[in-house]
C-alpha cells in the first residue's frame, strides 16, 4: 500500500500491491510550512492508516534536518519529531527513514534544486550562505536504498539515514545549477550557516551491493537525468 501522491510515493508505486507493507509518502512537503492545519492533517491521515491497519509494516520519511541545532524549533522540525515518536509509540513493526534534499522529477518549487533552477531561469535574486552545506541524493538511490533496508529486514523499528555519503557547500551547489543552465544566478552570498553531518556509515555494504556511486560527479549527473528539460 503507498499514501501519497508525490514524487517519493510514484517512486515507490510498486508496494500498491504489497499487502504487508505501508509506505506512508503523504504530509508537509514545505520544511518552512507554519500553518498548524497542514501539520495537524498528517498526523491525522497517520493516525487512521495506523488504526485501520495495526498488523502491517509503516515505512515513513522523515528530514535528516531533525538532527540540524539550527533548525530544531522550526514548526516543521517539531512536526517530524512528534510524528516520530507517535510511530514509536503505536507501531509494531516500522522504519522511519530520515532524507536530505531529494532531486527527481517534481514540480515542488520547495525542494532545493527545483528553487535554485527556478529563481535562475526567472532571474530572481538568491541568498546563499555560503558557510552551509547540504546533503542530495537522487530519488532512484533513495529508492533502492529503501527498498533494500525493507526486503533484507534491517534497522528494524529505527530511524534510519538515507543519504548521499557526501555533502555540497550550498556554494558547490548553486555553480553546478549554474553549469546545467549555463546561467549565472543573480545571487548575494552571506557568512552564515552551518556544516551537517549524516552518518550512512551503516549504509556501506548496502551502497556496494547496489553499486551507487557517490562521487564528484554524482550532482552533475543528478542535473542531467532530472533536470534535462527545465
Amino acid at each position: 500500500m503507498v499514501i501519497g501522491n508525490g514524487m517519493i510515493a510514484n517512486r515507490f508505486e510498486n508496494y500498491h500491491k504489497n499487502n504487508d507493507v505501508i509506505i506512508f509518502a503523504s504530509g508537509v512537503s514545505n520544511s518552512r510550512e507554519t500553518k498548524k492545519e497542514n501539520f495537524e492533517r498528517e498526523t491525522n491521515l497517520l493516525e487512521k492508516v495506523i488504526n485501520e491497519n495495526p498488523e502491517k509494516h509503516l515505512v515513513y520519511f522523515s528530514t535528516c534536518s531533525v538532527a540540524d541545532e539550527g533548525r530544531e524549533q522550526s514548526p516543521y522540525i517539531l512536526h517530524k519529531k512528534n510524528i516520530e515518536r507517535l510511530i514509536a509509540t503505536e507501531i509494531k513493526s516500522y522504519h522511519i527513514f530520515r532524507v536530505p534534499n531529494v532531486a527527481g522529477l517534481s514540480n515542488n518549487p520547495y525542494t532545493l534544486l527545483n528553487f535554485l533552477i527556478f529563481s535562475i531561469l526567472g532571474d530572481k535574486q538568491v541568498t546563499i550562505w555560503k558557510n552551509a552545506d547540504r546533503n542530495i541524493i537522487g530519488i532512484d538511490e533513495l529508492y533502492l536504498l529503501a527498498n533494500y533496508v525493507i526486503q533484507k529486514k534491517l534497522f528494524l523499528n529505527s530511524i534510519t539515514n538515507l543519504a548521499n555519503t557526501m555533502n555540497y557547500t550550498m556554494v558547490e551547489i548553486l555553480k553546478e545549477v549554474e553549469n546545467h543552465l549555463q546561467k549565472k544566478a543573480h545571487a548575494v552570498y552571506e557568512e552564515k550557516g552551518t556544516r551537517q553531518f549524516i552518518d550512512v556509515s551503516n549504509l556501506s555494504a548496502a551502497i556496494q551491493d547496489l553499486s551507487i556511486n557517490f562521487n564528484k560527479e554524482y550532482l552533475s549527473r543528478l542535473l542531467k537525468k532530472y533536470y534535462h528539460s527545465r
